[in-house]
């Protein structure tokens, strides 16, 4: 794929993203929060990788760990994104080591409305209200998250692939709103 395909793939596939989240967020009842959703990744130092791994089926990011050893648009993400659980975390002295610290609502309800908007990108036609619980339990981050995190996210997302995305989005609003 030439550089201005991947240019014009990776900027629909981010923007068509952040659009769904703004959805689910109006839905979840944290609009606010969606409006603002994912704009750093419009910077140059997330946008200029994103564009330089695109293909158009899973995240950019993935391709520059694996051919870097680490992706610098993720470590710039992840620290102004309070919607994701790796910016959750802090030195415990305890422990002497870096640990994961409980996500408040707002954010954990916006992480909610990230994921299944970025399955529902991604797996394109394809997708299922199973997919984004299925993508949390075949993959190994979810046992670096804090215990409530993990948790609450397998609840959500359980709801979701049973109940479906009415019921999750009403359960995730008025969880919201009980905190």
């Amino acid at each position: 794929m030439n550089g201005i395909r991947r240019f014009w793939g990776h900027l629909s596939t981010i923007t068509r993203h952040r659009h769904r989240v703004i959805a689910h967020c109006a839905k979840a009842g944290i609009l606010w929060q969606g409006l603002f959703h994912d704009l750093s990744k419009y910077s140059p130092v997330e946008f200029m990788e994103g564009v330089r791994y695109f293909d158009g089926t899973h995240s950019p990011t993935e391709d520059a760990r694996r051919l870097n050893g680490s992706s610098l648009a993720w470590m710039h993400h992840k620290g102004r994104n309070r919607h994701h659980w790796e910016y959750w975390t802090d030195f415990n002295l305890a422990e002497k080591r870096y640990t994961a610290v409980p996500m408040p609502r707002r954010y954990l309800a916006e992480m909610l409305c990230d994921r299944v908007a970025a399955s529902k990108i991604y797996k394109g036609a394809a997708y299922t209200d199973a997919a984004p619980l299925e993508y949390l339990m075949n993959g190994r981050m979810r046992d670096s998250m804090h215990e409530s995190t993990r948790v609450l996210l397998i609840r959500f997302l359980t709801q979701l692939r049973d109940e479906g995305e009415d019921a999750m989005f009403a359960a995730l609003r008025s969880w919201i709103r009980e905190g």
